[in-house]
C-alpha cells in the first residue's frame, strides 16, 4: 500500500534547537568567573589575607629590587595592592556572610567611611580613584623617568594635582569635614578560626596531618536554641569577668551617628585642612624648579605649610576620637620629612650610610637598594 504524496509534508516536524550565540556565551563567562572568584575570596578570607601579606612583604626584601628590575618589581607590588583593594570591596559586600565580622563592632574609621561610601556615589568613586593613584604613583614615576627628568617631574606634579583635587572634592562632599586615611573602609582583621575548616581541607589535600581542635572550656561554648536557631553568648571566665564586661561596653562613639564621628570644620580648621592638602603639591613644584638637591628652599616651603596646618587645626573639646586618631597618623607621617630633599641629603643620608656599613651583607644590600630608591624617586618618601 502506497502512502499519499502529502504524507511527509503534513506530518509534524520536531522544532529545531536554537543555537546559542557564541559571542553572548563568551561575554557571559567573565561575570560568572568573577562571581566564582568572589565566593572563593569570601570563603577563604583569612588565607587570602595571609597570602597578600606574605607577597607584599616579599616585594620589600627582594635583593636588587630597585636597581636592576625596578619597573618589574614595582609593577608586582602595585598589582598586589590593587588586588587587595578589589578583595576589600568583595569582603565589604559579603561581610554579613562572615559571622565573626558581622557581630563585631566596627571601628570609628570603618563606620565613617562605610557611611559615606554607601551614601554618596561621588565619594565612593573619588576615594577609589585616590586610592588607585596612591598605589600606582611610584610605578608611574619610574616609567616617566625613562623618558627624561622633565617628563618625570611633569608626571609627578600631575599626580599631585589629581590627589589634591580628589581630597578637596572629598572635603566638599563630606560638608567640610576632615579627611581620613585611607578614604575607603579598611579590611577588618579576620580571626583565624573563620576559615579553619578550609585550612583543614587544604592540609588533608596536601597529605598533612590535621591537628584536632582543642575542646573549648564551658564558658567559651555558645548554646544554640533548637527552635529558633539563635545563639546565646558564652559565659565569661570566672577569673576574667572585668575584661568580659569591658569588651561589651558601648562608648559614646559607638552609638553616635556615623556622620557625627567627625565635626564640621571651622574657618581656621578648613584653612588648616586645605594647607595640609596642597603642601605636597607645592613641595613637588618647588622641588622640580630646584637644580640643587641640597637646597633648603623647597624643603622649608613644604614643611612650613605642613607645620602651619598643624598649628591652625581645630583643638579642644570639639575634637572627636576619630579626628585625634587621624591627626595622630599625620604626626607619624611627618617623619618622612626627614627622608626628603635637603634634610636627607645633608643629615639623614650620612647617618644611614654609617649604619649600613655596620650591617651584614644581606641587610646592607637591601638598605643600599632603598637608598637608591630614596635618592632617585620623589614618591618613595611621599606620605
Amino acid at each position: 500500500m502506497s502512502l499519499p504524496a502529502d504524507h511527509f509534508s503534513t506530518s509534524p516536524s520536531r522544532p529545531a534547537k536554537k543555537s546559542q550565540n557564541p559571542i553572548q556565551s563568551l561575554f557571559s563567562m567573565p561575570p560568572k568567573w568573577m562571581h566564582m572568584y568572589g565566593d572563593f575570596i569570601t570563603k577563604n578570607s583569612h588565607q587570602v589575607s595571609q597570602i597578600e601579606s606574605a607577597l607584599r612583604s616579599l616585594t620589600y626584601i627582594i635583593p636588587g629590587r630597585f636597581r636592576d628590575a625596578e619597573i618589574a618589581s614595582e609593577t608586582l607590588h602595585s598589582s598586589i595592592q590593587l588586588l587587595s583593594l578589589y578583595h576589600d570591596a568583595v569582603l565589604r559586600g559579603a561581610i554579613t556572610r562572615i559571622p565573626a565580622l558581622a557581630s563585631k563592632i566596627p571601628s570609628p574609621h570603618t563606620r565613617y567611611t562605610r557611611f559615606w561610601t554607601a551614601k554618596s556615589r561621588i565619594y565612593r568613586r573619588i576615594a577609589l580613584l585616590l586610592q588607585i593613584v596612591q598605589y600606582t604613583e611610584l610605578l608611574w614615576e619610574m616609567a616617566a623617568k625613562r623618558k627624561g627628568e622633565k617628563v618625570r617631574w611633569r608626571v609627578v606634579i600631575l599626580l599631585e594635582v589629581i590627589k589634591a583635587i580628589c581630597r578637596l572634592l572629598l572635603m566638599r562632599v563630606t560638608n567640610s569635614r576632615p579627611l581620613v586615611t585611607p578614604a575607603l573602609p579598611e579590611r577588618d582583621p579576620i580571626p583565624p578560626d573563620v576559615d579553619q575548616d578550609d585550612g583543614d581541607a587544604l592540609k588533608e589535600l596536601m597529605g598533612e596531618e590535621i591537628n584536632p581542635e582543642p575542646a573549648r572550656a564551658t564558658h567559651e561554648k555558645e548554646w544554640t536554641m533548637p527552635r529558633t536557631g539563635s545563639s546565646l553568648p558564652s559565659l565569661p571566665n570566672p577569673g576574667d569577668i572585668s575584661s568580659y564586661l569591658m569588651g561589651r561596653v558601648l562608648t559614646a562613639d559607638d552609638i553616635k551617628p556615623a556622620a557625627k564621628l567627625l565635626n564640621t570644620l571651622s574657618r581656621p580648621g578648613q584653612t588648616a585642612e586645605i594647607l595640609h592638602i596642597i603642601s605636597p603639591l607645592v613641595y613637588a613644584i618647588a622641588l622640580s624648579q630646584s637644580k640643587d638637591k641640597k637646597s633648603w628652599a623647597p624643603w622649608v616651603i613644604g614643611f612650613s605649610l605642613e607645620y602651619a596646618a598643624r598649628q591652625m587645626r581645630d583643638r579642644g573639646l570639639r575634637s572627636t576620637v576619630l579626628e585625634n586618631e587621624e591627626w595622630g597618623k599625620r604626626y607619624w607621617a611627618a617623619g618622612w620629612w626627614a627622608m626628603r630633599g635637603a634634610f636627607y641629603e645633608n643629615f639623614t643620608k650620612g647617618m644611614i650610610t654609617g649604619v649600613r656599613r655596620r650591617m651584614p651583607s644581606f641587610v646592607s644590600g637591601i638598605m643600599e637598594d632603598y637608598e637608591y630608591l630614596w635618592e632617585n624617586y620623589y614618591f618613595s618618601t611621599s606620605a
